[in-house]
Parts: structure tokens; sequence; C-alpha cells
């Protein structure tokens, strides 16, 4: 463990990416990033970054913007609730704290949405206060390289890493040092086909040596999945959209009348009460959840002119043909979904 600090820094300033919220390390953009992090890939977070900043560039322009601006802005990266979770934590400092985002490890968890990892990451990176920050990538990386059998899915071994974490991370630079493990996770350390001949701490990996790379991390903890079956209909060639405001996936995104079943249909002959005289499947797809696999229909379909003017009363109405875009936020599925129809019109 000598020195592995020394080694990793060397390394991360050789090699670190560009990218944008490095630039400026203060704690709005960095809080930002982390959060759009914790579910999404650097490359493919970017470009959602640069747009929310744009539009959202301090933490009083989050602050007092609409739930639905926020939302908007955050399509199409999923796990809607960190943006909710952003939402709320910045009216928090901006109308509680006057403001001042707290600056120590301990403070920074009390926030909404922020766990140990980003607050963590925020301490170290804005503060410079000497706390790992433990993800995913770290957990590879650590367990690799001290040789930790330990399931990483079990709280008592998130504390060993913790505690050692703590042990080796950088005192004079530690936002650097966890942007290293982190960095080396992504980058060298993956979970398959590591590149380890690239790695700075190489020649004392217990993993490396032992012929245990594939074998470390372990993680035994399986995830119950959940699979529903959802049903979306374009009526009377309209497009009626509605807010979806129970507690569930999407809460308060846009979507299409909605029939939920418990299997796939071939045929629709009602929808919510009313009669259907004409069906058609436009579209299936799979969408994949942490916790819930999605069998998706999309359908075209045909009801009375007084049935379609109760089923889009008071909500949002397009015509297919037109060439429209929307201000409210949707689903994944439904983008997709709608970007395929216009195409094809």
């Amino acid at each position: 463990m000598k020195n592995i600090d020394k080694q990793i820094l060397r390394w991360f300033d050789a090699v670190k990416r560009p990218l944008p919220w490095r630039e400026n390390q203060d704690f709005y953009s960095v809080w930002i990033s982390e959060i759009m992090l914790q579910q999404t890939r650097v490359n493919q977070m970017i470009g959602y970054y640069n747009r929310f900043m744009t539009n959202f560039p301090t933490l009083k322009n989050l602050a007092q913007a609409s739930e639905e601006e926020v939302l908007k802005n955050w399509e199409g990266l999923g796990y809607y609730s960190r943006a909710r979770n952003l939402h709320f934590t910045a009216q928090y400092i901006y109308d509680e704290c006057k403001g001042v985002a707290p600056s120590n490890f301990q403070d920074l968890k009390k926030l909404k949405g922020i766990g140990e990892y980003t607050a963590a990451a925020i301490a170290s990176i804005c503060y410079n206060e000497p706390v790992v920050a433990v993800d995913g990538n770290v957990f590879r990386v650590l367990s690799r390289y001290l040789g930790i059998e330990d399931d990483i899915a079990q709280p008592k071994t998130r504390s060993l890493f913790f505690a050692l974490g703590n042990e080796l991370i950088s005192k004079e630079n530690p936002g650097d040092f966890n942007q290293a493990l982190m960095e080396l996770g992504a980058t060298v350390c993956l979970p398959k086909n590591p590149k380890c001949e690239e790695c700075p701490i190489a020649e004392s990996c217990f993993a490396l040596e032992n012929q245990m790379v594939a074998k470390l991390p372990v993680k035994n903890k399986k995830i119950n999945q959940t699979t529903r079956f959802l049903n979306y209909f374009v009526i009377n060639d309209s497009l009626v959209f509605s807010q979806r405001i129970q507690n569930d996936i999407w809460k308060n995104m846009y979507e299409l009348p909605l029939y939920e079943t418990t299997h796939n249909l071939e045929i629709i002959e009602e929808i919510n009460g009313f009669a259907v005289s004409q069906s058609s499947l436009l579209q299936t797809m799979q969408h994949k959840l942490t916790h819930q696999t999605l069998h998706i229909q999309f359908w075209k379909i045909t009801v009375s002119d007084e049935d379609f003017e109760q089923l889009s009363s008071g909500k949002i109405q397009h015509a297919v043909e037109s060439n429209f875009e929307l201000e409210v936020a949707l689903p994944r599925p439904i983008v997709l979904f709608l970007d395929k129809i216009k195409t094809e019109l």
C-alpha cells in the first residue's frame, strides 16, 4: 500500500480526461456532474451535462425553475428521482441556506439525494477534505489491488472499503486521488478485459499476481426484477399526453394514454372502458430499469368522437401529422417511439 497515492496521482496527471466539470471545480458543477454520473457513463452524459448547465448555469437558476423544466432538461438520462432530488436540494440551499452549500462530508450527507459517495466526492474535490469516495469503480480497483474477497453487496464490506480507502487517500490532494481511482476503474481496471498492462499499480496488485482479476470484486446480491406490460395508444390519429402523478416510474412526466396488462396483447377491443372499433400494433420494445423489465406495445386505435373527447379532455393534444415539439418531459420509450413515427410519416 506504500506510495499508492503518489503512483495513482502521477498516472492521473498524465492521462486524465478533459471533462467539462473539471474546468471549474466549484460545488454546483461537481454536484451536478456526480449526480448525473451515478447511473450514466461519462461519454454518454457529457452532452446532457453541457445542456443542463447551459439552461441552469447557477444554483439559483435551478432553484427557481419549475419541476417540469428540470425534468425536461433531464430527459434521456433516466432515473428521474435524481432530477427531482437535485431540484429539491437546490431550492433548500437557496431558500434555507442563503445559497451557500455545506462544505464538509458530514453536512453534505444530510442533503436530499446526496449519499456517502457523492458527499465524499464533493468534499474532497471542492473542499480538499481527505475522505474517500467509494463507487463501483473504486470497489473494483481496491478489491483487486488488496485482494479483498468479501461480498461488496454487504454493508460491513462497504464500511471496510471506506476505512481502507481513507488510509490510502492522499492527504495533500484528496480530490484528484478520488477522481484518479474512479478514472482507473472506468478506463483501465474494467469489469471485463481489464487493461492491466496500462495500470500504474499493477506491479503490486494482489489479484494480478494471484490470477484472481476475473474473480474480484465479489458481489452476490441478486436484484429482484418485476415484469410489466404497458400499452400506449395513438387515438384517432392524435397524440394525447397526460401527466403521471402516481408514485411510480417516471413520476410527473408525460405519457400517451396507457393501459397496463398482465401479458402482451394481440388485439385491443377496449381501453379504460371505452370501446375500440379498430386497432393495429405500431411498435413493440423492451425497456429495462434497475428493478423492472417493461414490455411496451404502441397501438393505433379508433374510438368514437364522443369517447375521444372524454379521453383527451384537459390533456395536451397533437395531430400525428404535425411537426410538433413538446416542452414537457417524456419517458425514454415514448421519445424513441415518437422519433420513429416522425421519420415514417
